[in-house]
């Protein structure tokens, strides 16, 4: 069975379009950049999860997985890289124990032949545009000596969620270093935005809670500095997995593709609670706090009664499992992502008594952003 899906999936079709009427696109990623998105589809008796990068740093990155009776069969990493005035589209397969099909220094190479406006051909992968929301992508089957080609049929995630809240961040040459000093000159550039809504608990004064904050991004991470004035930090209950929620804590809501829903107890979106120590917890899968602290490094420094926060926070997206090793994807201009800010103030009480904000969240029930992420902001990365 595995030696079939290696050749199934490592000897791919060029496929033959003769429209004499597409015209030859330079081979540039920009002209490709449709593919970009998260796909789903079936194959091979399972279904299928393919998700593309923008073009970024000269190429474009994707994953991929099948899922056969509720179970990953193998992942594929994909690259399609600018070379020699050319693209080549590189690959490599690993089992669901993540250990790799070819060797250490092997990858599965497809040159480029060709591109017009709706459709790629390498030297043994073609894709197709059939709409914005729709790709064919062909396969050539080799089997007993014989080729059969296989049109695997693919559909985009729809993103249904209303852009609120808008805020342009602006790129940073030179990653921030995290040790709360706040000292490179683009945190000084960047615009501070407030935390000035309240989504639980009774009215605050000035005296008892301000907060501010500001954002930068780079091709590896999203960075946050948070300014907040609070009379009383309490860091009452030192297991992170008990009740971390009713401590002071700043609490990072993230949306990798802005597509919003829910995701109470899955991992379309996150909500990282991060504690006066450090430490970073969210809901897991089973329902149940988790540490992930690899996600977010963060570095607090407080004088008098104002903290400040220094944050890198690597993203995810929507294929995260708390079952396997991950990889944080790439990020790049122009990207929607969702994003609220908040942060739970406990003076002295046995539940926090105050639930802060970034963004104005309507209806009665306003301490929503750990179960729906339609009520986040959206963050457009800038140049």
């Amino acid at each position: 069975m595995k030696k079939f899906l290696i050749t199934t999936v490592t000897v791919l079709l060029c496929a033959i379009w003769g429209n004499a009427q597409d015209i030859t696109l330079e081979p540039k990623l920009e002209n490709i950049k449709w593919i970009a998105g998260t796909w789903h589809g079936e194959a091979f008796g399972g279904v299928t999860e393919e998700i593309w990068s923008e073009p970024s740093g000269g190429s474009m990155m994707a994953s991929f997985k099948l899922i056969n009776d509720g179970k990953v069969s193998f992942y594929e990493i994909e690259v399609i890289r600018e070379i020699e005035n050319s693209l080549v589209l590189q690959l490599k397969h690993f089992g669901n124990d993540l250990k790799g099909w070819e060797t250490k220094d092997e990858t599965v190479d497809f040159p480029l032949k060709h591109i017009s406006k709706n459709k790629v051909v390498f030297e043994g992968m073609a894709f197709e545009r059939v709409s914005d929301s729709e790709m064919n992508v062909y396969v050539d089957i080799k089997k007993d000596n014989k080729v059969e080609t296989v049109k695997f049929n693919y559909h985009k995630k729809a993103n249904t969620k209303t852009i609120k809240q808008l805020i342009n961040v602006p790129y940073a040459k030179k990653a921030p270093v995290i040790d709360g000093a706040s000292n490179e000159a683009i945190w000084r550039t960047a615009e501070w935005l407030p935390i000035d809504q309240l989504w639980l608990g009774n009215s605050y004064s000035p005296d008892d809670f301000e907060g501010r904050y500001k954002l930068v991004w780079t091709e590896n991470a999203l960075y946050l500095l948070a300014e907040i004035k609070d009379d009383v930090l309490l860091d009452r209950t030192k297991d992170p997995l008990k009740t971390w929620w009713d401590d002071d804590c700043l609490e990072i809501f993230i949306d990798e593709d802005n597509s919003g829903g829910n995701h109470q107890y899955n991992h379309n979106a996150f909500a990282y609670h991060i504690a006066l120590d450090g430490n970073v917890v969210d809901m897991s899968t089973k329902k149940e706090g988790k540490l992930y602290n690899s996600h977010v490094l963060s570095k607090r420094v407080t004088v008098n009664d104002t903290s400040l926060w220094e944050v890198k926070i690597s993203l995810f997206d929507d294929s995260y499992s708390d079952e396997t090793n991950n990889l944080p994807i790439k990020l790049s201009a122009h990207k929607n992502i969702g994003f609220a800010l908040a942060y739970c103030d406990n003076d002295n009480s046995q539940h926090r008594e105050n639930f802060i904000g970034s963004i104005e969240v309507e209806g009665d029930d306003k301490n929503r952003g750990w179960i729906d992420a339609n009520i986040f902001g959206t963050l457009l990365l800038k140049q």
